[in-house]
């Protein structure tokens, strides 16, 4: 690969990576709203908010064996249109039915972009020889701190949900093509299928990676779900406020996913895992015993910096350890997907369980269930070596 080659691959899988942050973001930020529109109540909207998560789900198999078969480039390209496509119906909540089905949908377009563009990141970091998934993970942050903050701006200034998702959408379509010839050929990481079928049981520490994984999305996907709510309904805080948690969370995710690369690099991928996890977990409880608003907004800053490089060296540890430990057996986007799918099932239950505990013991105190999962990443650091 040329010098230019890998400069546009570069270039694309970085504006992909926005617009998948863009969706969520965006629509996080309107969950308040939404939740109004709809009367219902925190148990009811986790329930709600699982059908995104089983979209998500089953998108993970497919999309990775997809991957694997087509390459990932043409696969984020469809994936990509396909999120444009959902997150132009997810506006329309017409009622609760309407808003489940349509958040299937937004969740499993999201989930198959998602696998083939970390699935494209893994391509082109041994094509580059360089450590690349930690910033582009930023670049997903900085969609999210931008969608927050497009969805709190609409709602204070009472733009309907549906109109937001056009301007949304039609950002998220017009990255798609402009990205579409800048990809890496599909055959920089595509593989045989006789290639897949050689080890039927997947190696042990992909699974422990995913169990990581999965204490990271749960507390991820509740810092999206819950800080507007939380401010929102409990410290009554007003329609931008309510925004405020998720732009800070999404904002220390972008300056720790930025510095993931060179601090993964200067001391070593599991150190930076470990101490992501003290780090998230006492700031978060910190936040939330302050209780106010600007309580919550501390928390979420803290869960940000600590949850920033999860994800993405998670995701780059596995797909390393396919083409270097299992070179042959197993193919690094099968890895990537692997544990994203353990991962997202955290996603999966994650909102009905803190709704569900919300309803109970209130939302501030179902908030430290993320508190202790985000202290079992202190033990990340002996399974994350990739030397």
């Amino acid at each position: 690969m040329s010098a230019a080659e890998l400069k546009r691959a570069k270039l694309a899988v970085t504006i992909t990576f926005i617009t998948n942050g863009l969706g969520y973001g965006s629509f996080v930020a309107r969950l308040p709203d939404i939740k109004t529109h709809l009367h219902i109540s925190n148990a009811a909207l986790g329930t709600i908010l699982l059908s995104s998560s089983i979209g998500v789900f089953l998108a993970l198999r497919p999309s990775g064996r997809q991957s694997a078969k087509h390459g990932s480039a043409p696969v984020a390209f469809w994936a990509t249109l396909a999120l444009f496509a959902a997150n132009i119906l997810l506006g329309f909540v017409f009622n609760v039915l309407w808003f489940c089905l349509t958040l299937f949908l937004f969740g499993f377009a999201a989930a198959f972009q998602d696998v083939a563009m970390n699935s494209h990141a893994v391509a082109l970091e041994h094509k580059s020889s360089k450590r690349l998934m930690s910033s582009f993970h930023a670049m997903f942050s900085i969609g999210g701190l931008l969608g927050g903050a497009i969805g709190g701006l609409f709602s204070q200034a009472k733009i309907s949900f549906s109109i937001q998702t056009f301007f949304v959408g039609a950002l998220i379509a017009a990255v798609a093509l402009y990205a579409k010839p800048r990809w890496l050929p599909a055959d920089a990481d595509r593989h045989e299928p006789s290639e897949e079928k050689i080890v039927k049981k997947r190696p042990t520490i992909l699974w422990i990676l995913g169990f990581f994984g999965f204490c990271g999305a749960l507390s991820e996907g509740a810092a999206g779900d819950w800080g507007g709510i939380l401010t929102r309904d409990t410290f009554h805080a007003s329609h931008f406020l309510s925004a405020l948690p998720y732009i800070a969370f999404s904002a220390t995710m972008v300056i720790g996913r930025f510095s993931g690369d060179r601090l993964a690099h200067r001391f070593g991928a599991p150190t930076i895992l470990s101490s992501g996890g003290v780090i998230a977990s006492v700031g978060l409880a910190l936040g939330l015993l302050v209780g106010s608003t600007y309580g919550v907004v501390l928390g979420w800053l803290f869960l940000g910096m600590g949850l920033s490089v999860v994800i993405p060296l998670l995701y780059s540890a596995a797909g390393t350890i396919a083409a270097t430990k299992f070179k042959g057996q197993i193919a690094p986007s099968q890895a990537v997907a692997i544990v994203s799918g353990i991962s997202y099932f955290g996603f999966i239950v994650g909102p009905p369980s803190i709704g569900l505990i919300a309803d109970r013991l209130q939302l501030r105190w179902a908030m430290f269930v993320p508190v202790v999962l985000v202290a079992f990443l202190i033990s990340s650091a002996r399974f994350a070596k990739t030397e």
